[in-house]
Parts: structure tokens; sequence; C-alpha cells
């Protein structure tokens, strides 16, 4: 009995040693996100069966988008269909309220990295109901195709394709949505795609309708410098550790060892390209209190261990904040949520600072105890309580402000 119960007490101990990780004492809940990272964790230790060439790393992070999916389910209030627009899958949710007045319309795009999840994960599709319930919104949920299977620019392709065929007057007539009352929103690696297409579909010549409103929920902006303030404090905070991130950065471009690694250690970037550091220097953009005692040093400095092949980290299509400011001045009404212990934390900061440095009216909503993903805990035993909040105030904005 003794010895079994002194293994009991190892394997409990060396369970809590795995589980436990420090952290800040006002992030709410604390045990529900240790259990939900090392959840995350135990996936991510798919580079032993990477390695052993049993399957890719990502097809192994993936299992939690499967384990997640959830059929489209129709009730009293909300028709939910997967269909395809201009051949990409979205998943369309219609507010059965009858109404003579023209509805308005959000589409929304997942986020995971470009690399997992999907629009029918259990968690995109509450978020999804919940809006077209609240708002008697249509919502377009894009499933695009994901790395790195399709390399940039194919998710950003996906997307755009759908944002054209839904602004077609035609479309929109069938559906009818009132042109002028069209959001596009995004969470992480779908904010990042939100911004890109809002950026494009300025100078696109075919596109009559044009968003009223973009929302960007804790977005990823930027390749260029991986070594922002929110980098360095957060690298080792759940869910999104800065070793994950550079991994699917590295997955959307191309899988490359010498890319990989001079990403990690911030000597990606190619002399030439040197010019573009100013648009994300945060000694420039981000408020003091988000500084926290941190000196600026110049990047460009950084000899790059890799020369100019891997260039599309810097195109505006990955990476938005990258343009001019007169390629910020044309675009609407923007919500930015960004969450204290997240390392993309800075992209959202540094890019509504520009924005309103560029004119556009930005509403900033920032997060003292949240974490990145948060918002995607919505349901089941660990649905998080900051995650609901955040949604909450997201939908609440679209509805007084679409």
């Amino acid at each position: 009995m003794g010895g079994k119960f002194f293994y009991l007490l190892v394997a409990s101990t060396l369970i809590a040693y795995y589980i436990y990780t420090p952290l800040p004492e006002n992030v709410e809940e604390p045990w529900k996100v240790l259990l939900l990272d090392a959840a995350i964790r135990s996936l991510r230790h798919a580079t032993i069966v990477e390695k052993l060439n049993l399957a890719h790393y990502m097809d192994v992070i993936n299992l939690h988008t499967i384990a997640e999916y959830t059929a489209p389910t129709s009730d009293e209030k909300v028709i939910v269909t997967d269909t395809d627009f201009s051949h990409v899958p979205v998943r369309l949710y219609i507010p059965i309220k009858k109404s003579n007045v023209l509805k308005r319309a959000v589409i929304f795009i997942h986020g995971g990295g470009w690399c997992i999840g999907s629009a029918t994960m259990k968690s995109y599709d509450l978020l999804s109901r919940w809006t077209s319930e609240r708002l008697s919104a249509v919502v377009v949920s894009v499933d695009y195709r994901l790395a790195p299977k399709y390399r940039f620019p194919v998710a950003f392709e996906d997307v755009y394709s759908v944002a054209k065929y839904f602004l077609q007057s035609s479309i929109l007539e069938k559906y009818t949505v009132d042109p002028s009352r069209i959001g596009i929103a995004g969470d992480s690696a779908g904010g990042n795609l939100a911004a890109a297409v809002t950026q494009q579909l300025l100078d696109d010549p075919d596109v009559k309708a044009k968003f009223k409103v973009q929302a960007l929920l804790y977005p990823g902006l930027q390749i260029i410098d991986v070594e922002l303030p929110s980098y360095q404090d957060n690298k080792n905070m759940p869910i999104l550790p800065k070793a994950l991130m550079i991994r699917f950065f590295s997955e959307y471009i191309v899988t490359d060892d010498s890319f990989l690694k001079a990403l990690e250690t911030n000597q990606h970037v190619p002399v030439e390209y040197n010019h573009l550091f100013t648009f994300v220097n945060w000694s420039n953009w981000l408020p003091e209190r988000f500084k926290k005692g941190h000196v600026y040093t110049d990047p460009s400095h950084r000899n790059s261990k890799i020369g100019p092949k891997y260039q599309d980290f810097v195109d505006p299509r990955i990476a938005p904040l990258l343009v001019e400011d007169i390629k910020l001045r044309g675009l609407p009404l923007t919500y930015i949520l960004t969450c204290q212990y997240d390392i993309l934390r800075d992209d959202g900061i540094i890019y509504a600072s520009r924005l309103r440095e560029a004119g556009v009216q930005v509403a900033h909503e920032h997060f003292d105890d949240a974490f990145h993903g948060s918002m995607t805990f919505l349901s089941g035993p660990f649905a998080l309580n900051t995650g609901h909040r955040i949604a909450n105030n997201y939908i609440e904005w679209l509805n007084k402000n679409l």
C-alpha cells in the first residue's frame, strides 16, 4: 500500500509540475488557464512525432481543430449552412427574424497562425451565431486553406475572393444586405487577413461596396521585428509562446531551417529592407506604459542570416503594418482589441497608433488580464469568463457601429 501511495504521489507531483506555469496574479480562473495551456503544450510535443517521420507537426497540432468540429445547426433564430463563395468554403449564418429593413453583414476570419483552425470549430461557430443573432446580421465565416500545404498568399487570396464575391451588388441583394453596413473581422491570423484584405480592397476598382468597419482581435500584423516588448515579456505565456508563433510564421512562408533559425534570433531581414523598420519602431508608437523599461535598439544593425529570397514576409498582404501612411488614410472605422499577456499585443497597439496618425477613427480596447486566444474558449467545462467578456465587447461594438 505504501509503495502504491508513493508512486501515486510521484506521478501526481510530475503531472502538477507539468501543468503548473507561473501566471500573472490578475489572470482570471488560473487553473482553467493552466489546464488549457498544458493540453496545448502536450500537442506541441509533436516535434517528436515529426522527427520520427510519423506526421507533420501542424497535422498533430490541428487535432484540436478536428476535435472541436461542430456541424452546421440551424435553430429558431439563425439558419446555418456550409456552402462555397467563389469556390472557397464558408459557413453562412442568416438571421430568421423577418424585417423590411436591409440586414447588416460581417465577414469573419478565424485565427490559428494560418496553419490550424476552422470556421467549423465550436468556438467560432458560437461566436458567429451570437453575432448573427444579436445584430440580426448575415455572417460569412471563411474556411480558407491552411499552411503548410497551402502557403502564402493562398489564405489571403481565399479571403479576398470571398470578400469580392460577397460585396457584389447581386449577392448583397440575394441576402438582403445593406451595402453601406458591411464589416470584416478576424482574430489573430484572421485579424491579419482582415487588415490585409481591407487595405487591398481600397485600390480595387471592381469593388463598389466598401467595408464600414473592420474589427481586429489580437491581430498579428508584421514579421519584420519579433523582439518588440510584448515578444520579450510574453515569450512563455500560455497558448501562444514565441516559439510556436515563429513556427507558424515559418510554415506560412516557407519551411526552411535557415529561415526558422534566423527568425528565432531576429536576424532574418536583409539590409535592403531596413527602411521598413520605421513602421514598427515601438519607441515611437507604443504608449509609455507598454514600454516597461525596455530600451529600443535599431534592428537594422543586426546582421541578416539569410538572403533576400524569402521576401514574402515584407509583403503588405502578410504584413499590413509595413505600408506607407497614404495607404492607411482611406481605411474604415477600426476596432482593435489587444491583450496584455500576448506576444502580438504590440502589433495591434502600433497599428492603432499609426491609424490614428493617418486620420483613421480607431477604438482600441485593451484587456489587462487577458492572454492570446482567450476568445476561443467559449464553451464546455473550460469556457473562460475572459473569453466571454472579449466576445461580448466585440459584438457590442459591432452592434453600435455597424
